[in-house]
C-alpha cells in the first residue's frame, strides 16, 4: 500500500501560481456551515501552504467592507472584511476575510473571490479540518498533504 506523496511549498512557484480547486471547501461557525463550495481556487507560494479564495456566491453570512487595507506584490491591494456570527450575533470578527477588487493582472480569475484565515471558524478542505499556516501572518491553510517542515511563518523561518 502506497501513500501519497506530501506536497513540498519548497517546490511551489515564485511568482505564485493560481488554478482553479474541484475540491471541496467548506467553514464553519459553531458547526454551523458559513460557506461551500467547489468553485475556489487555491494559489501556490513559495514556502506557503496553499491559500484558498471562495466564489462569494459560497458564503451563507454577512460580510461587511471595513477601512483595512493591505498590499501584496503578487495580487496588488487586499480589502478586508468584517463577519457576523449567524448563529451569536454580537460576536463580530473584523480582518479575517480578504479579497482582491483590482487584482493585479495574472490573479483576476479570483476578484472579489473571499480567503479565510483558518480561524476562529473550522476550514475543511475535502472534509478534513485543516491547520492555520504558522505565525498568524499569513493565511495558509495547513492539510495533511502539506509537508510541514518547509512552511514560512513560525519561529526561524522569516528569513527564508
Amino acid at each position: 500500500m502506497s501513500s501519497k506523496p506530501k506536497l513540498n511549498p519548497r517546490n511551489f512557484p515564485r511568482p505564485p501560481l493560481l488554478e482553479k480547486s474541484p475540491r471541496q471547501l467548506q467553514i464553519k461557525w459553531n458547526d454551523q456551515i458559513i460557506a461551500d463550495t467547489t468553485e475556489g481556487y487555491w494559489v501556490l507560494e513559495t514556502h506557503h501552504p496553499p491559500t484558498y479564495y471562495l466564489p462569494p456566491s459560497s458564503l451563507k453570512a454577512p460580510l461587511q467592507k471595513n477601512s483595512r487595507s493591505t498590499m501584496c506584490e503578487w495580487k496588488g491591494a487586499a480589502t478586508y472584511y468584517d463577519i457576523t456570527n449567524p448563529s451569536k450575533p454580537s460576536e463580530v470578527v473584523k480582518n479575517r476575510i480578504w479579497s482582491y477588487d483590482q487584482p493585479t493582472p495574472g490573479f483576476t480569475a479570483i476578484r472579489g473571490y473571499l480567503c479565510f484565515y483558518a480561524g476562529p471558524w473550522d476550514c475543511f478542505v475535502d472534509g478534513e479540518r485543516v491547520e492555520p499556516q504558522p505565525g498568524d501572518f499569513y493565511g495558509g491553510w495547513m492539510t495533511s498533504e502539506i509537508e510541514r517542515s518547509s512552511v514560512k511563518g513560525g519561529p526561524g523561518t522569516w528569513g527564508w
